[in-house]
């Protein structure tokens, strides 16, 4: 008998285990945006406070859109500009006014703001001021860039890389602001837990 019940109390004592183990937490993974230049390698930040734009350039980013895109507009001290499915082709005059065929709600916030780093979605001069549906820039400005809030939605920033984005602002370029040579830019989602985020890049997840 008191063989039957050591057997039965291994067997729940397992049991309980087996549970316990089974019910521990998986970390989160967060999407990040990897941006690949030939000068170097910037991640981004995709704010869920703008939902919209964050689904859109996950999207985007997922279908290879932006691959072989380029920084088509460099202005140091300012910001670079990119995601235009135009500068993939050979004429450089055509740069900057394409798009994916769509525009974006506004998303503005307050509590977003042109500070360095910052990554907001470009826009013609519509009174809504719906974005561009896959042209974004890079405030490389140090003391950020607060003449352009409230006016176009800030949806991310650049967490790692920012002395990329300020190597590629001062770049040869032409009087229209366009590189000389084309940027290319390749852009990945990766998944990093918020310990590796702060481990890896010093980044803490807002």
């Amino acid at each position: 008998m008191n063989t039957i019940r050591l057997f039965t109390a291994v067997i729940l004592f397992l049991a309980l285990s087996c549970k316990k183990t089974d019910n521990k937490e998986t970390p989160a993974y967060e999407d990040i945006i990897e941006i690949k230049t030939s000068f170097g390698t910037m991640h981004m930040w995709l704010y869920k406070q703008t939902p919209l734009h964050r689904k859109n350039f996950l999207d985007l980013t997922r279908n290879g859109f932006f691959d072989s895109t380029t920084f088509h507009r460099i202005i140091s001290g300012f910001v670079i500009q990119g995601g235009d499915p135009n500068s993939k082709d050979t004429i450089a005059a055509n740069d900057g006014s394409g798009g994916p065929g769509y525009t974006i709600p506004a998303e503005i916030t307050d509590s977003l703001t042109h500070k360095y780093g910052a990554v907001g979605a470009a826009r013609d001069n519509n009174p809504a001021k719906a974005s561009n549906g896959s042209q974004f820039y890079i405030v490389v400005d140090p003391n950020g860039e607060p003449g352009l809030n409230k006016n176009y939605t800030v949806f991310g920033m650049v967490f790692s890389g920012m002395d990329i984005a300020k190597t590629i602002a001062v770049q040869p370029k032409d009087t229209k602001d366009r590189p000389k040579t084309n940027i290319l830019m390749d852009v990945n989602i990766v998944q990093k837990t918020a310990e590796q985020l702060k481990s890896e890049f010093g980044f803490i997840v807002p």
